[in-house]
Formats: C-alpha cells, sequence, structure tokens
C-alpha cells in the first residue's frame, strides 16, 4: 500500500482574524506565510502560520468565522493539535504564555515527551511538546519572529481524536493510510507512521458516552496528510475510497487536495508537497500582501471589500 507521510497542515476556525493573528504571529513567533481567503467562501480570510520557508508538516492554518457559536466537544472530532518546540523549551514557553494571558495546563509526560496544553485566545486547544525528532529534523528559524530561534516552534507536532469507537477508525488509518498502533496510555492510542516522530502521530480516545460534537470558534476543522505528488496523492485516494467517499482533486494553488470524512466523523485531507507558497511570491515576502488563486483575481475588488484590514501583528494581553 501507499502511506501518507506525515501531517502537511492543520486548519481551524477563529474568531476575529485580527486577534488571531496577534496570537499566532505576535506571541506565539510562527511566520505569515499566506495571507489568502477561504476558497469556498471568499469573504473569509484564509490565514496560514508556520516556519520561515512555509515548509509542509509546519502550517497551521484558520478560517476566522467570528459569527459561528463556540464549538460542542464529543466524538468524532480533534480537540487538540500538538506543535513541536525543542527540548528544554517549556519553561520558556510557560512563562511566555502566563505573560501573555494565554490559559495554560500542568506540564505532563506524554508517550515520553514533555507537553505544555494552553489554549488560544478563542479557546482552540493545543499543546507545546518538547520533541528531540523535530529538533533532528529539517527547519527553517524566522529571523523576524517575535520568539528568539532557540525557542521557535518548529512545527505540527501531531493531534488528537475522539471517537464514539475506535475499531473502525483505527482500521481505516492502518489499511487506507499507512498509520500503526505504537502504545496505549491513560486512555489514549497513539497511532505513528513508519518510525513515528514528531509530526507523525494521531492520537485517539474512546469516548462511547460522549454525544457527537460539532464545529465552532476555537475548533480543529481538518486534518491534512502529506502526500509527495499528484500521481501518490491518486494512489492514497484510491485506497480511501474503498472505505470512505472522497472528493475529486482540488487544485487549491499551493497544493492539490482530497476531502473525506474517517469513519468516526473528523475531516481529512490529502495534500500534495507542491507547488508550495513560493509558487506566487517571494519568499522574502510570504504573507505581506492580499494573495487570490488566479480564478478568483477578477473578483479581488469584491473580496477586498468584504474583508476587515489586518495591521502588524502585536501580542494583545498581559504585555509587558
Amino acid at each position: 500500500m501507499t502511506s501518507v507521510h506525515g501531517l502537511h497542515h492543520v486548519t481551524a476556525i477563529s474568531g476575529p482574524a485580527q486577534e488571531n493573528l496577534d496570537f499566532y504571529a505576535g506571541v506565539l513567533g510562527m511566520r505569515l506565510v499566506k495571507k489568502s481567503v477561504n476558497q469556498d467562501d471568499p469573504g473569509t480570510y484564509h490565514l496560514f502560520y508556520a516556519d520561515a520557508t512555509g515548509r509542509p508538516g509546519t502550517d497551521l492554518t484558520f478560517f476566522p468565522w467570528p459569527q459561528l457559536a463556540p464549538p460542542r466537544p464529543g466524538h468524532g472530532t480533534a480537540p487538540e493539535v500538538s506543535l513541536a518546540v525543542p527540548p528544554g523549551a517549556l519553561d520558556y514557553w510557560f512563562a511566555r504564555l502566563e505573560r501573555y494571558g494565554a490559559p495554560v495546563g500542568e506540564v505532563s509526560t506524554r508517550f515520553g515527551e514533555r507537553a505544555l496544553p494552553f489554549q488560544d485566545p478563542h479557546g482552540m486547544h493545543l499543546a507545546l511538546v518538547e520533541s528531540e525528532s523535530a529538533f533532528r529534523g529539517p527547519f527553517t528559524p524566522w529571523q523576524e519572529s517575535t520568539v528568539e530561534s532557540e525557542h521557535q516552534i518548529r512545527g505540527l507536532d501531531g493531534a488528537r481524536m475522539r471517537e464514539r469507537e475506535l475499531r473502525s477508525t483505527t482500521s481505516f488509518l492502518e489499511s487506507a493510510l499507512g498509520f500503526r498502533l505504537l502504545a496505549s496510555e491513560n486512555g489514549w492510542e497513539r497511532w505513528v507512521l513508519g518510525d513515528g516522530g514528531s509530526g507523525k502521530w494521531l492520537d485517539l480516545a474512546e469516548a462511547p458516552a460522549d454525544r457527537r460534537g460539532a464545529w465552532g470558534v476555537g475548533a480543529i476543522h481538518h486534518l491534512a496528510f502529506r502526500v509527495k505528488d499528484g500521481a501518490e496523492q491518486l494512489e492514497v485516494r484510491s485506497q480511501v475510497a474503498e472505505q470512505a467517499s472522497p472528493t475529486p482533486v482540488i487544485d487549491r494553488f499551493w497544493f492539490h487536495s482530497v476531502y473525506f470524512k474517517e469513519p468516526g466523523g473528523v475531516l481529512f485531507e490529502l495534500a500534495t508537497d507542491g507547488p508550495g507558497f513560493t509558487a506566487d511570491e517571494d519568499l522574502e515576502h510570504l504573507g505581506e500582501k492580499l494573495v487570490l488563486p488566479p480564478w478568483l483575481e477578477s473578483e479581488r475588488p469584491e473580496i477586498e471589500a468584504k474583508l476587515p484590514a489586518l495591521s502588524a501583528p502585536a501580542p494583545i494581553v498581559g504585555a509587558e
């Protein structure tokens, strides 16, 4: 079978766009690598944060839909995304998040790695994980970040999913995407790709008594997994189609996408590694202006009129 290669990006729903930008670029120090629109709802921003180069696997993206209600927790959801930081960085991050007023939990050990859970201004649950494998992997620090390079977020580490029952989902992960069970701990099963490591795991918990969850402000919208190119994407799509109903390939300009729901109801995507975010902007100027895919360019005046103005990110809560 053909396996996916790890997380490509995670997309979530946020409140007001400026507050989102202030937190992810201003507080977390991630680079805004693409300022665009939701191609299915062009009156809404689509904001992409990543490392300095926008490398696949470092990308956390948002649809600002502040008009939505809060999410309904429950099964069929991805309740948390984890971001990788260097070993020994959690003390720095604990102090920084507290300084800016972010709700911070207690440091715990998850499958042998230290993790710090916290929430963003709109209630989204995240965790910072001290990751040896991410520290050894490729990374390009952003020199203009508000965070020193030795502490910067290095990319997506993993995600958690809550399911009514695990069997159908885990069977799908194994047979359609190439995951395998690594270990179980405190009610969570860790499923990994290859040898595991940063960006190549999902943690699953069974929640048969929970009600069905629903999207809202502060919820993860979908999890996207990496495929090398269009040919590999079609191979994996064929495997998925034996158990789920994938969409046709959709051109997102910076990558090509296929969407489907896994058996438990979480929305997944297969995303190609290329063409990448430098297809329409120089690396030095990523994220500085509103970029539209060519097929929306004729609608630019109407789209810009609907979007709120965005100013340079600034940490907004409890700053010194």
